[in-house]
């Protein structure tokens, strides 16, 4: 039987401000990706998704971000090694700050948006982030995109590296995921996520040009920040479950 994880960026509202039904995805997901608060959500936010996430057994990671609150961390940011090592150290340790008061702990660590496709290529900043977890705790593992300098320099610090597939993103015949300025960059109905879905966990993808290059991942990702991400969470799941595909945390 195959087993493979699902993944959701959650926690991302911020005060009165509403991003996303985490309820609703947390029911669905085995893994959820919580904001750490420097490209969204605050710390009552924080508490109450993890509690949510801990109600359901769904696991907890860390999404660590550029200190980017207006942009939603999807702007670059060219900080030094230190800055944003220091950062994202911050960042883990205020989330499991919350974990801890709750009763669980954060057991992985994914970074967002502009930061995530930056470490791809970005040798010093990925080895920033990998500094960064090292130490705060060399036992988590890292989320990130299969083939990546993050992942690279990840496992040879010896951390445990998820490779991730994301079902509601277009991707480049070069395997990076294509720029969300670009016209169909983010799919966007049930159709056509559960195929992505569905050939990625068969070990392959359509980039953007037609060609199919492969892929193989750990996870796959659906954006919790979309309007329809309950509706496309369920669109991953289901059709895979009804396979014989069991969805199940890469973390104990």
């Amino acid at each position: 039987m195959m087993r493979i994880d699902l993944n959701a960026d959650v926690g991302e509202s911020f005060g009165r401000w509403r991003l996303g039904d985490d309820e609703a995805i947390l029911d669905v997901v085995t893994s959820a990706n919580v904001a750490c608060g420097f490209h969204a959500g605050d710390p009552l936010t924080l508490s109450r998704t993890v509690a949510s996430a801990v109600e359901r057994g769904v696991s907890i990671g860390a999404q660590v971000s550029y200190r980017d609150l207006a942009g939603f961390g999807r702007r670059f940011l060219d900080a030094s090694a230190d800055e944003l090592s220091a950062d994202v150290l911050y960042q883990i340790g205020g989330l499991d700050g919350i974990c801890r008061r709750i009763g669980t702990r954060v057991g992985y660590v994914k970074p967002h948006g502009a930061l995530y496709n930056a470490i791809v290529h970005h040798e010093a900043q990925a080895s920033a982030v990998v500094a960064a977890v090292v130490a705060y705790d060399p036992g988590l593992a890292v989320v990130g995109l299969p083939g990546s300098v993050f992942l690279q320099l990840a496992e040879a610090a010896g951390l445990r590296v998820i490779r991730e597939g994301f079902a509601d993103r277009r991707y480049l015949p070069d395997g990076t995921l294509q720029p969300r300025r670009e016209e169909g960059s983010v799919l966007t109905t049930a159709a056509e996520v559960s195929d992505q879905a569905s050939r990625l966990t068969r070990g392959t993808v359509v980039a953007a040009d037609g060609s199919q290059i492969p892929m193989s991942v750990d996870s796959i990702c659906v954006h919790g920040d979309t309007e329809q991400a309950h509706e496309l969470a369920l669109a991953v799941r289901e059709p895979l479950e009804a396979e014989g595909v069991e969805f199940r945390s890469f973390v104990p």
